[in-house]
């Protein structure tokens, strides 16, 4: 009795060595099948028998491009990038505003120096930025060419076969069926057909596969922020704007000569700007007289005519905020508004010096304006010297009224217009070789005009009236106002790209997030007893509950051609009989365990 225990109890544990030996060999070909769903690279490390690496210099090189194409450091550099743009977008830049920068030297002298070393005022030309960027920009390549690859070698390849044990995978169903093994697997080959897998019949199973689509979306998604790469490079290097500022009736032509300001790129060529003129018409702005919202912008819009290339037919535009004006590629926005007093000057004898409209700049939202009217040429003096004019101004559209409010404007609309004037002459430098800031007025080599108290002349005019200047020096005469419009001028040549690369990237990353990679196996055998035994599993890349649901349905539309066999009729006791169930039904009895309600024995969670 003895001898015969021993002899079961070895024969036990050689089946449990044998059942545990073909466990890790599915789990291996599980692994492998759940690994080809993927297409990321795999890493690999070569190593001595003692495990020490066996790396030269081939082998960090190798290292250390693995590293740099991962998935890891691609979005480290894309976080390390945006982290650098911040100091962009708080620091003045010297491309955007040299003023800025300087005033911003001019406060903080102990920063500015730290701020020159770490290029803060260039940010995106940085030696720092500009390292980040192309890592990010070979990092981007160097993941998607492998992966392209890859996928491309998937796309033509077949599904793999059905593994050994179906019951080891996360979702699975089984049911027997009096349906002939081949007629199931023909109808399992339909169903997932039409449920647009890609399936084939391999030995007893049929394999299919669905989802291509998410490692498509993924690669696009890559692909798109290279292409929204080379956009913001392209726009960096080729791009060009500037600023003009055009009073009512006046003019712009698209000629470096006519810009206020103007910046472009590296690789810019002033030759490719786009030949038009345009004039501004008319400027209309109106806004909000009562209520909470006074003074609010109700229209805003500049009038022009506008001329593309050297001889072509005058056309109407209207400029809005945020609507330019597109001529061949270039774009021409509103950027500002502001009024520009038309003053005249005569000299002593009564003659017209100058007659002009001067653009104030505003300094509320109400638009209160300063600036300087200069007179350069053509003034003599009493004695009849040449010298020049100067005179500070100060513009309120609409002014209470004097003894009813301060020296600033109540509205934006040039309800009562007034311009206060204090007069000076002298010398303006305008030929000392130093850039002078036509808004401001340098009164270091001039002398002030004295009233008869002895202080300086000045005085608020309505239009229609005159400062008169002491000594029968001559006169300055309101005469009204006209409106002025500050245009941007800009091409940018990313943008269109950029734009495109946005939109490619959202759409990607969608297809990425919520397009499951998953493979289902349908197995139909004839059992012992001569009733086909169908399994049906599925294999996803990452966990789902939808798996088995759709395991569910698929199995259910199968069920249609191979319904489940009735249970056979059940028998006296007969000798040699057992309550132990056949092999081939399950838990069910004979009927198709949905995935979702009971999983199989053993299966993944």
């Amino acid at each position: 009795m003895g001898k015969t225990n021993t002899t079961d109890t070895g024969a036990r544990s050689g089946a449990r060595t044998d059942t545990a030996a073909e466990d890790r060999e599915q789990e291996r070909v599980d692994h492998a099948a759940g690994e080809r769903l993927s297409t990321a690279p795999r890493e690999e490390s070569p190593e001595t028998g003692a495990g020490v690496p066996a790396m030269g210099v081939i082998g960090w090189t190798r290292w250390f491009w693995r590293q740099l194409t991962s998935m890891r450091v691609a979005l480290i550099l894309l976080f390390l990038l945006s982290l650098g743009a911040i100091p962009g977008s708080l620091i003045p830049q010297t491309s955007v505003d040299e003023l800025k920068v300087g005033d911003f030297k001019d406060r903080h002298t102990t920063l500015t120096p730290i701020f020159e070393k770490l290029q803060l005022f260039d940010v995106y030309s940085s030696v720092w930025f500009s390292a980040i960027y192309i890592l990010l920009f070979i990092s981007l390549i160097g993941c998607i060419v492998p992966r392209t690859g890859q996928f491309v070698g998937q796309l033509r390849s077949r599904p793999p076969g059905a593994p050994k044990r179906l019951t080891r995978l996360p979702a699975y169903t089984t049911w027997r069926t009096e349906a002939e093994p081949e007629a199931v697997r023909e109808a399992a080959l339909g169903v997932l057909g039409r449920r647009r897998f890609r399936a084939h019949t391999v030995g007893d199973a049929v394999a299919a596969e669905k989802g291509y689509l998410r490692e498509a979306g993924n690669l696009v998604f890559h692909i798109a922020l290279i292409v929204m790469l080379v956009a913001f490079a392209a726009g960096q290097l080729f791009k060009s704007e500037g600023g003009k500022l055009v009073v009512e009736g006046d003019g712009f032509s698209n000629t470096l000569t006519h810009y206020d300001n103007f910046k472009s790129g590296s690789l810019y060529d002033p030759d490719s700007m786009a030949p038009f003129s345009f004039v501004l018409d008319d400027f209309v702005g109106t806004y909000e007289k009562s209520g909470p919202q006074r003074g609010t912008p109700r229209t805003f819009e500049a009038r022009v005519k506008y001329t593309e290339g050297v001889d072509g037919p005058e056309r109407d535009g209207v400029i809005r905020v945020n609507e330019p004006l597109v001529v061949d590629g270039t774009k021409v926005y509103l950027i500002a508004h502001g009024y520009a007093p038309v003053v005249t000057v005569r000299d002593g004898k009564g003659k017209v010096v100058s007659r002009t409209s001067v653009p104030l700049l505003p300094i509320d939202n109400n638009i209160t304006s300063t600036g300087a009217i200069k007179v350069l040429d053509g003034y003599r003096d009493k004695s009849g010297d040449k010298t020049q004019l100067g005179f500070k101004a100060f513009f309120v559209p609409t002014f209470a009224g004097e003894g009813q409010g301060q020296m600033f404007s109540q509205f934006p609309g040039a309800e009562y217009p007034v311009l206060a004037l204090s007069a000076y002459s002298g010398y303006l430098g305008p030929d000392s070789g130093l850039p002078q800031n036509v808004y401001q007025l340098d009164t270091s080599k001039m002398k002030e005009f004295k009233n008869e108290d002895g202080e300086l002349l000045k005085k608020m005019l309505r239009p229609g009236e005159k400062l008169d200047l002491p000594d029968g020096e001559g006169s300055i005469t309101f005469e009204g106002t006209e409106e002025w419009a500050s245009f941007q001028i800009s091409q940018q040549p990313g943008n269109g790209l950029a734009l495109g690369g946005a939109v490619a990237a959202v759409a990607g990353l969608a297809a990425s997030l919520f397009i499951q990679r998953r493979r289902v196996w349908v197995r139909a055998v004839r059992g012992a007893d001569g009733v086909t035994v169908v399994e049906m599993a599925g294999l996803g890349r990452s966990e789902s509950a939808k798996l088995p649901e759709e395991l569910g349905d698929l199995a259910a539309a199968l069920i249609t051609t191979a319904p489940v066999a009735r249970p056979a009729t059940e028998k006296p006791d007969a000798p040699g009989s057992t309550d132990e169930p056949d092999d081939a039904t399950n838990e069910a009895g004979s009927r198709p365990v949905h995935p979702a309600d009971a999983p199989a024995e053993g299966a993944e969670k």
